[in-house]
């Protein structure tokens, strides 16, 4: 026994030379980039020029700032040793507003694998946690929008908002791709957004999977009261597209007459009835969710592409970049991308909707709807023939 455990020993004290021999003699990986400390990226950024914040976290320097105090005003996030809190919303935005895996936030930040991904979620969670205070019902008076307009006023005055599905890029396993799956064959979740004419986000659903009908969508969250739906004032209603119902409280265009404004531009495409010319200004108008939809995944372009999370993870940054947004909005009214979405010309509205689903309103409620339908393309017609009003 006595040599077998010398025999042991001489074993070992070869494998610990031949190991530090191989730890002395293999290459060593490769420093992170020694000009840049913990905090220098930040202190580049927010020393630079405007236009390198607006490049790096998707906003203005001073609504960084602004959201920063905010975040650590409330005890939302927490400045801790060597990451401050405006490090750690910058890691966030960096990877939504640049769809950046862990591996380059790493680099550019200085940070291991697990302090950026701790980080994220941190502020992932905190972000989203101003949802009930950043998704605001709508007022109930006219809005602005179309107090303005001879096109939509009055005949829109009662109008509040635009609902719609966001299809959102998804990342799902296997057996669920199927469901997630839309009708052009891409995984999507089917997200119900409603919004207001000014460009801010009302309510958001996200998490239904793309083969959903936006009508299905709707009807179980207005009959879900723990979806905390904004309730619809008496005489109110939101624009929807041809693929709801029309009922009580939501305004759908005439099916079987032209729709989308690419098929009513023009000299000689004018409205030759009530319906054209209802369809053509709903569209107009409803145009404003579609550019809700474009700012939302043009200023964050991890929306674009799926990224591979968790999908409660997914689920939670449709609803955290839609906080940013309204909070974006609300600070600062000349933010870039909001001028140029304005600049943009209300073009283009997508392939033609789907056909809505069998009703489940009551015969009365239906009349009611139609009967509401039918008095705003009446007087607007009438305006139209007779005072040769724009349209």
């Amino acid at each position: 026994m006595d040599d077998y455990d010398l025999e042991l020993d001489e074993m070992e004290l070869v494998a610990a030379a031949a190991g530090y021999y191989h730890y002395c003699n293999t290459e060593k990986p490769v420093p992170r980039n020694p000009t840049h400390g913990k905090s220098e990226f930040m202190d580049e950024i927010l020393n630079a020029e405007e236009d390198r914040c607006r490049e790096m976290f998707r906003m203005d320097k001073h609504v960084f700032r602004k959201l920063c105090d905010m975040l650590r005003r409330r005890d939302l996030l927490r400045d801790t040793h060597g990451v401050k809190i405006e490090e750690q919303v910058g890691i966030f935005l960096n990877i939504i507003g640049h769809n950046e895996r862990n591996r380059v936030i790493q680099e550019r930040f200085q940070h291991s694998g697990e302090t950026i991904s701790r980080y994220f979620n941190n502020a992932l969670k905190a972000i989203k946690s101003l949802s009930r205070e950043f998704l605001q019902p709508p007022e109930p008076t006219t809005p602005t929008e179309i107090l303005g307009s001879t096109r939509f006023y009055p005949y829109f005055k009662d109008c509040i908002g635009v609902i719609d599905g966001m299809h959102i890029p998804a990342h799902v396993i296997a057996k669920d791709q199927p469901r997630f799956r839309n009708r052009r064959g891409v995984l999507t979740q089917n997200v119900l957004a409603a919004c207001t004419l000014d460009l801010q986000f009302i309510f958001v659903y996200p998490g239904w999977e793309g083969s959903a009908e936006d009508s299905r969508v709707l009807r179980a969250v207005l009959n879900d009261p723990d979806q905390n739906f904004p309730q619809i004032t008496e005489g109110k209603y939101y624009l929807v597209d041809g693929g709801y119902t029309n009922m009580k409280g939501f305004v759908a265009p005439y099916q079987g007459y032209r729709y989308h404004i690419h098929e009513l531009r023009g000299a000689n495409q004018q409205p030759k009835n009530a319906q054209e010319l209802f369809n053509h200004r709903h569209a107009s108008l409803r145009y404003a969710i579609q550019q809700c939809t474009e700012l939302l995944q043009t200023r964050f372009p991890v929306l674009k592409l799926a990224p591979p999370y968790a999908f409660h993870i997914q689920r939670d940054l449709i609803i955290a970049a839609c906080v940013l947004h309204n909070f974006i909005r609300r600070e600062e009214r000349n933010d870039w991308l909001f001028v140029n979405s304005q600049i943009k010309a209300a073009a283009e509205v997508s392939e033609p909707d789907d056909q809505p689903e069998a009703s489940s309103t009551s015969m009365a409620e239906e009349q009611a709807a139609f009967l509401v339908r039918h008095k705003i393309a009446a007087s607007m017609w009438n305006s139209f023939i007779n005072e040769w009003d724009a349209w």
